[in-house]
């Protein structure tokens, strides 16, 4: 697998386009449910619960020594969504990979992991370099390190890997309500519940601004231009 290097920020038009066709096959995965009358799965938290694997113990040790709570307990939700949204790849997961891929995947907001790139390449890398010193194998180190590059790619993200499209459909939820249709109501409930959202909020705001003002190429700039902060605002949580 080519590890991807480099995160060039999306023009504004493609990324506009991006979340038109997304908002459109959206539309139509609704219609269809409700003409097919075809239900989403309850899925219970005994199904998210982090995979009994030393790898993840020790992966979630270290997002929760350089983060704050809030951040740990969103990639905890974006885990616990990304299970509840596997319907939507219709392909087997390597749970392991999944929790390690979600809960390292903004590793590279937090200072530690900061090393001046846009945040997607620092957190990909330093959760590559984690998997790899905890003996995985080089093609799952590798599926975890696009998962964590690629968790903001729209338009991109849901052609790869199932893996990393359920980061992608599991962190944008939880940010800024993304799919919200495509989780059953009671799993979206016990998923806060289990892992409250606390103040992440202002928090992910504050730590995005924090990045373009450091990093005026990083990939989320044009996202922040077009008014995602706004979208996370306005999230139903």
């Amino acid at each position: 697998m080519s590890l991807t290097t480099i995160q060039p920020a999306p023009s504004k038009g493609c990324l506009v386009c991006a979340f038109a066709k997304s908002d459109l096959k959206n539309a139509y995965e609704s219609v269809k449910r409700a003409l097919t009358r075809e239900e989403i799965n309850y899925v219970a938290k005994h199904e998210y619960a982090m995979p009994d694997s030393n790898n993840c113990k020790k992966a979630l040790e270290l997002v929760t020594s350089c983060s704050p709570t809030h951040l740990t307990n969103h990639c905890l939700r974006s885990y616990a969504f990304a299970v509840g949204m596997a319907h939507k790849v219709k392909k087997n997961v390597d749970k392991e990979v999944l929790f390690l891929g979600c809960i390292m995947h903004d590793l590279g907001l937090t200072p530690t992991y900061d090393t001046g790139k846009t945040f997607e390449i620092d957190g990909a890398q330093a959760a590559h370099k984690f998997c790899l010193a905890h003996g995985l194998s080089d093609e799952k180190a590798e599926l975890v390190h696009e998962m964590v590059a690629h968790h903001n790619s729209v338009g991109l993200a849901h052609k790869l890997d199932p893996e990393v499209a359920l980061l992608h459909y599991g962190a944008g939820l939880d940010v800024a309500g993304l799919w919200i249709k495509d989780i059953h109501p009671n799993t979206l409930t016990e998923v806060i519940e289990t892992f409250p959202r606390l103040d992440f909020k202002e928090g992910m705001q504050a730590l995005l601004k924090g990045q373009m003002e450091r990093k005026p190429e990083s990939y989320m700039k044009p996202f922040l231009e077009l008014g995602f902060l706004k979208k996370i605002e306005q999230a139903p949580f």
